[in-house]
């Protein structure tokens, strides 16, 4: 029997035919990209260090060795192997806390774009879907939060609650989901008009679901896309927090708090504060370019 002459039944997977067409033509896409390719890698060796910190680093990050102190990379004049790249003013492995230092960063990154994205598009769903008043109210308020610069809101706040990991996660949080709210919300404008979102509303469903079951998954690619450039920015507020001394505080090694604490040192000890600075360089900019390729391969027009 010819396909064509099936019935609809044999084919209860033909509605995800488009779909699963469009996802694989978009990884395809995303592959071929030279650029994201090699950032995907930076990304994947920074998170695997990042997960397997406490068996691969080849010291603890705090102990304390004055013996060692100052010793330079192993690769310069009176480098040692132990220490590849070199130690710092009391004697700490720089390897060791970078690696400890990716988690940190890593984790504010994600748990804080969490935040955001939970926060940000139910509050773009709301606003984009019932308009009215609860659009007029929910987008002043982006636009007030938006007046201030996002870093500035970041220092008032752990400054009154006080430098802790847990503070600098909710604050960044909880500063960064208006841009979520204003995609989503733009996104969801133009789809309520469309033709199936008036066939769901002529069949009974009820608002709750059309917007779970139809809105919401079509604004994942702009949800997707934003949260990966967000990570990144998170990343980099956490380190400069961190380099003005209100970040998680000096429990945890952190990229920022060891640039801080060799800026003193850098005319003697250049290493110090260089490559915490390469590790939020390379990091930051893995993420921006996973982003944007994926960006382009997600958008159709392109």
């Amino acid at each position: 029997m010819a396909i064509g002459s099936l019935p609809s039944a044999a084919l209860p997977y033909a509605d995800d035919l488009p779909r699963a067409t469009s996802g694989s033509r978009a990884w395809r896409k995303f592959a071929r990209n030279p650029a994201a390719v090699l950032g995907a890698l930076i990304l994947l060796v920074v998170v695997s260090a990042a997960l397997a910190a406490p068996w691969i680093t080849p010291h603890d990050p705090a102990t304390q060795s004055l013996i060692r102190r100052f010793t330079p990379p192993v690769w310069a004049a009176g480098g040692n192997v132990a220490y590849p790249l070199g130690t710092d003013q009391v004697g700490r492995d720089i390897l060791s806390r970078i690696i400890h230092g990716a988690r940190i960063s890593l984790l504010v990154g994600v748990l804080a774009v969490v935040i955001s994205v939970l926060v940000g598009v139910t509050l773009g769903l709301i606003s984009g879907f019932v308009g009215g008043r609860a659009d007029t109210v929910i987008m002043t308020v982006v636009d007030i939060t938006w007046s201030f610069p996002q870093i500035l809101l970041a220092l008032a706040f752990v400054a009154a609650l006080g430098p802790s990991l847990m503070t600098v996660i909710l604050v960044l949080g909880f500063t960064g989901w208006e841009r979520y709210a204003r995609v989503v919300r733009a996104e969801v404008l133009a789809l309520r008009e469309k033709d199936f979102i008036e066939a769901a509303r002529a069949m009974g469903i009820g608002s709750v679901r059309i917007l779970v079951r139809h809105v919401l998954p079509n604004t994942f690619s702009s949800i997707v896309v934003l949260s990966t450039l967000q990570v990144a920015q998170a990343i980099l507020q956490e380190a400069a927090l961190s380099f003005l001394g209100v970040g998680s505080g000096r429990t945890y090694p952190t990229w920022g708090q060891m640039i801080a604490l060799g800026r003193d040192f850098v005319s003697v000890a250049w290493w110090l504060p260089t490559f915490p600075g390469l590790a939020i360089l390379a990091t930051v900019l893995a993420i921006n370019l996973v982003g944007d390729r994926l960006r382009d391969a997600l958008d159709p027009r392109v």
